[in-house]
């Protein structure tokens, strides 16, 4: 089993700029087969941004894809170390309410742990973590 987030983070995640356009940010996402992206600035992590979040925050508003990555993304984001514990995480994840959380080691991403990541190490019986390591339906 699992000890750290280390362990089950994925490593190397995708980044935007802060002063990068929705479009540029929803073309990676698209390109990754992703539907989220880090925001850094100066390489530090400032927020992430969802598909969610530009069809929420920026489209439904009226803006187009010129609109700047700021406008859409959380930046309020909780943060990881790759030591800390898997219980670490959920707890987070409970307390912000959210899914994912990024992992940070002297400010710049290493990594990025979503709930999915944590149910396969937790409990890989579970329907969370059969969903969490099918294969994309789409």
């Amino acid at each position: 089993m699992a000890d750290s987030i280390r362990d089950v983070m994925t490593s190397d995640p995708s980044t935007v700029e802060a002063s990068a356009t929705v479009e540029e940010a929803a073309q990676l996402m698209d390109k990754e087969d992703i539907g989220n992206v880090l925001v850094v600035e100066n390489g530090e992590v400032q927020g992430i941004v969802t598909d969610r979040d530009i069809v929420v925050r920026v489209i439904a508003k009226g803006n187009g894809p010129d609109a700047s990555v700021r406008e859409a993304c959380t930046t309020d984001v909780e943060v990881l170390s790759p030591d800390d514990s898997i219980d670490d995480a959920l707890k987070k994840m409970e307390q912000a309410n959210v899914r994912r959380l990024p992992v940070v080691e002297d400010g710049k991403p290493v990594g990025i742990v979503a709930l999915g990541d944590l149910a396969q190490a937790k409990d890989k019986d579970s329907a969370l973590a059969d969903i969490s390591s099918a294969s994309p339906n789409n």
